[in-house]
């Protein structure tokens, strides 16, 4: 099958990390990428890349443009006017002042989707301040949930904010040039990660409303025995997340605990001595042992595992969902996944 976006013209300014993901997102699923780059590098791409080659350029053409010279300029604004869409990732009013706002892009390309990446958006108080996705996240509200009761939150991956961040413009622009399509207009495309990353939340501000979550009754999600994670044997980690009865009473089955009863699965007075009890079965044998008993079985299980371990696992192997060119080197198969409907093959 020929990828869904062949044909979509995208100019990217490259940018920090969500940006050039977005990219990226859009080149995986067959879009034209070009990448509009400065010369040189920045400080934070070369302390945390180390000088390796960059995996977010994978798939694009790359030219590098002095942005501030009216030649290079000019260039700019022609593969403006040939795409479909544009991305950029800088803080709100420094396209405008290059002369590559979207006033100036429309002038040349009134069908472009102008796709703005930011942390916090193009309006706001916080709109022209210095941000990164552990902030971002902590606006929406979502990284208090990180915490146990009086404990400090922790840290999350760069997936939760700049991920997300990136996965919304991606989102946003594939929407817009569909509209372009028709209507022969395009958009701009707020993606600021803070909206992005509450969005994601919805199902979270769902339970919310029934007091499960965020507040004065201990929360299935953070207290209960059945939705954790466990110390295995040797120090290896599992995690449970048994939230449906049917789940539930076949964990129960499964450890051997004949004694409790799984209709009683939301008496929230017996949740801490069946935490307790758990915490303490689990010690007992190796995260291995573990995965042999309850791995596949629909007690809602799976080992935390090492990014190492995550691209050696029989599972992540039989779908290729990761590549290695070295120990460290490692590739994710572009998301998500396409195939023919039956009885059309063509494409």
């Amino acid at each position: 099958m020929n990828p869904p976006l062949v044909g979509v013209r995208v100019v990217e300014f490259e940018g920090l990390g969500p940006g050039p993901l977005a990219g990226r997102m859009l080149a995986d699923m067959g879009a034209e990428v070009t990448v509009v780059t400065r010369a040189q590098s920045g400080a934070v791409s070369a302390r945390f890349t180390g000088g390796a080659g960059n995996p977010l350029r994978a798939g694009k053409r790359v030219i590098a443009l002095d942005l501030k010279a009216p030649p290079d300029l000019a260039r700019a604004l022609d593969l403006v006017a040939e795409a479909d869409a544009l991305i950029e990732g800088n803080r709100p009013g420094v396209m405008e002042r290059l002369g590559l706002g979207p006033a100036e892009c429309a002038a040349r390309n009134p069908r472009i989707v102008y796709g703005r990446m930011t942390g916090w958006g193009q309006s706001g108080p916080l709109a022209s301040a210095a941000g990164h996705d552990l902030n971002y996240v902590a606006l929406t509200g979502l990284l208090s949930l990180s915490a146990w009761p009086g404990q400090r939150p922790i840290v999350p991956p760069t997936v939760v904010g700049d991920a997300g961040g990136a996965l919304g413009l991606a989102f946003g622009i594939v929407c817009g040039v569909l509209e372009a399509r028709t209507s022969g207009r395009g958009r701009v495309v707020d993606a600021a990660i803070v909206d992005v990353v509450a969005m994601l939340g919805t199902l979270v501000h769902w339970i919310r409303a029934s007091g499960q979550i965020d507040g004065e009754l201990p929360s299935p999600f953070h207290d209960s025995p059945f939705y954790d994670v466990y110390e295995c044997e040797g120090g290896g980690f599992i995690t449970i997340g048994a939230l449906e009865p049917q789940f539930y009473a076949l964990l129960l089955a499964k450890l051997g605990l004949a004694d409790v009863a799984p209709g009683a699965q939301f008496d929230r007075s017996q949740w801490p001595a069946l935490k307790a009890r758990l915490t303490e079965l689990f010690r007992n044998r190796s995260r291995d042992a573990w995965c042999a008993l309850l791995e596949g079985s629909d007690v809602c299980f799976a080992p935390v595992l090492s990014i190492a371990e995550a691209a050696a696992h029989p599972h992540n192997v039989a779908r290729g969902t990761f590549t290695a060119s070295s120990a460290l080197a490692l590739k994710a198969a572009p998301a998500p996944r396409f195939a023919p409907l039956p009885g059309n093959a063509g494409g």
